[in-house]
């Protein structure tokens, strides 16, 4: 009897991810199979506007380590990738649809993917229902807890976790509630990726021929700093442009005070050559006020036009500083490229990113924690070693998702009561903390009819989370 073949088929919606499957496959993470298929997802708001991952420069690099490339926006039109999943009944239908699309005939079908919480990684390994999965992190996300309940039959497939060792030593929460493995991909094969999609990069790719905002020359004065004076003697400082607009953590106006507040961090630490990279979707007039403001202060911003992974920016700028909020990429400078980094704005998102269980909270938790503020050059972050970030994300997580892990309680109870003050207390709401029952939560009123109203609110909130 003849042996099935085997295809691997590999979900990526950016080229991150694709650049870390390429650093996995190199690594020997994957078993061999008769076919590897790259399936690329595109899940811009208007995605005729936004280049596909596949389109983006340097992507030719890593085609080569797959058998043919498939598009699931193809796949599935007229519907978004973002928006769309089949009903339960259709599934088998489109299975058998997507294995004559894809000439797969009868072959098993092994899934890697990313983001399983959501479609599309969530519908691929529904509609493939007999396949094994491997979830590969996409990022700071991976450390915290699975943001949504996985129904069983998906989850209880997931072998491994395959994630970069972005902060050395720290666990991922990622689906570990299913007994997935963690398995790190080596930060050696991950660079050697980078280096391939740098060397692909030519000069106008690159963005090299971005506007550049002339500096002022202002007339030294006594009240010029020392650090002003001996400014910039390396590579630029690089700014991580984010939009938190587009998922209302903050407004327009805010996003670009933000970012304005980078330059200024960048300056005040002598900087006189400044690169802003701009998120994809970020509004081009953002970028005119950086100019305008950069030049200001005397120093000469460029900004780059093309849409490249800040970690080939790395290679190709060799910056002295790399500045962001809470962007993965500040972890990927300093934790495999050696490069100071420094953050900005995450305190006063703590408390104004919503709900609590959203999942860039861990993301904004451990780069305020572990990497010092912009004006703070030499401080250390708040979390002062491996084992106490371990303890606030396990913490975090369980506030963030109680319902999930509740494997997490005693973990949660012991740091919060080990930590009383302020300084960790601002990672949490203190009503989450009095709903759960933890340390550092408000006292429970003793009155009968006031006992009453907390037990049904308790049970009310119990009854949301299943």
């Amino acid at each position: 009897m003849r042996t099935a073949r085997v295809t691997q088929i590999f979900y990526a919606s950016s080229l991150y991810g694709a650049a870390t499957l390429a650093a996995a496959l190199d690594s020997g993470a994957f078993a061999a199979a008769g076919r590897r298929l790259l399936l690329v997802a595109n899940n811009a708001q208007t995605p005729e506007t936004s280049p596909a991952l596949d389109e983006m420069p340097g992507f030719e690099r890593l085609r080569d380590r797959f058998d043919g490339v498939v598009s699931w926006n193809e796949a599935i039109a007229p519907f978004h990738p973002g928006g769309w999943s089949p009903r339960r009944d259709d599934l088998p239908l489109w299975e058998r649809y997507l294995r004559l699309l894809w000439g797969l005939g009868a072959d098993r079908v092994e899934l890697a993917v990313e983001s399983i919480q959501v479609a599309p990684a969530l519908t691929v390994a529904q509609v493939f229902p007999d396949a094994p999965v491997d979830v590969y992190a996409d990022g700071l996300m991976s450390y915290g807890p699975t943001r949504n309940r996985i129904d069983p039959l998906v989850g209880e497939r997931v072998r491994r976790l395959l994630h970069l060792d972005l902060v050395p030593g720290l666990e991922p929460l990622l689906l570990q509630e299913f007994g997935a493995r963690p398995e790190v991909v080596p930060a050696e094969a991950f660079v050697k990726v980078i280096a391939e999609l740098s060397d692909a990069v030519g000069p106008r790719e690159s963005g090299e021929t971005a506007h550049k905002a002339q500096k002022a020359q202002p007339a030294e004065t006594s009240e010029t700093s020392e650090t002003e004076r001996t400014a910039d003697p390396e590579g630029p400082a690089l700014l991580l442009g984010q939009y938190l607009a587009a998922l209302g953590i903050l407004t327009p106006e805010e996003e670009e005070e933000l970012h304005l507040r980078m330059v200024r961090g960048a300056t005040a630490r002598g900087h006189r050559r400044i690169v802003f990279k701009p998120h994809p979707t970020a509004p081009a007039s953002w970028t005119r006020a950086l100019v305008e403001e950069a030049g200001a202060l005397g120093a000469e911003l460029t900004v780059l036009e093309s849409p490249l992974l800040a970690e080939v920016v790395y290679r190709r700028t060799r910056p002295s500083l790399v500045v962001g909020c809470f962007s993965t990429a500040l972890l990927t400078a300093g934790t495999f490229y050696g490069i100071p980094v420094a953050r900005v704005g995450t305190e006063p998102l703590l408390d104004r990113l919503t709900p609590y269980q959203n999942s860039n909270r861990i993301p904004l938790t451990i780069v305020d924690a572990v990497v010092p503020e912009i004006l703070d050059e030499h401080g250390a972050g708040v979390a002062a070693g491996p084992g106490e970030l371990a303890g606030l994300v396990r913490a975090v997580g369980f506030a963030m998702q109680s319902g999930i892990r509740p494997d997490l309680r005693a973990d949660a109870e012991a740091f919060l009561a080990a930590r009383p003050d302020d300084r960790v207390l601002r990672y949490f709401k203190r009503r989450r903390l009095t709903a759960l029952g933890l340390p550092g939560g408000l006292p429970v009123p003793r009155g009968a009819a006031l006992r009453k109203v907390v037990r049904r609110a308790r049970r009310l909130r119990r009854a949301a989370l299943r």
